[in-house]
């Protein structure tokens, strides 16, 4: 099975120029947490992702004004994502080495075209269900810093 397969196509995106409350509109509205930001909304090339802890932690804890753009909160470096015809195997793996429960999915030019939720893999009756329950253990587990 390749990621393509299991992945949401065309998510809702935003651009390093739109405001910070743009993104969190899409997160609300689409009950999402996270939404990739792409350069362009012409050229779909992947920048980044800006999530629902970045909107929390870095924008509204810092108390920053209304008109913050998603490049001042967007996460830049390292961002994990996995390409449109690898296998889910190794879009588990990748999800497990970044203890990431979201992963952009590009094609070969590096541009956006889904994303891949822990749920998807989920709700697949092709992965089986112990792997799945790795991934969200070693994924969890990274997230509360190994904390029970």
């Amino acid at each position: 099975m390749k990621a393509h397969e299991i992945m949401t196509p065309s998510p809702e995106c935003v651009t390093p120029q739109d405001r910070v409350s743009h993104a969190a509109r899409i997160m609300r509205d689409r009950d999402v947490g996270l939404v990739p930001v792409v350069r362009d909304t012409a050229s779909m090339m992947l920048e980044g992702v800006i999530t629902d802890r970045d909107v929390a932690v870095r924008h509204v804890a810092e108390s920053h004004t209304n008109d913050c753009t998603v490049s001042s909160h967007m996460s830049r470096e390292r961002i994990s994502a996995v390409a449109e015809s690898d296998d889910v195997q190794t879009v588990m793996a990748t999800m497990e080495r970044a203890a990431v429960r979201r992963v952009p999915v590009t094609d070969k030019d590096g541009k956006l075209v889904g994303i891949i939720a822990q749920a998807d893999i989920a709700k697949s009756s092709q992965i089986p269900k112990a792997q799945v329950g790795e991934v969200v253990q070693v994924v969890s587990q990274a997230a509360s810093g190994g904390r029970e």
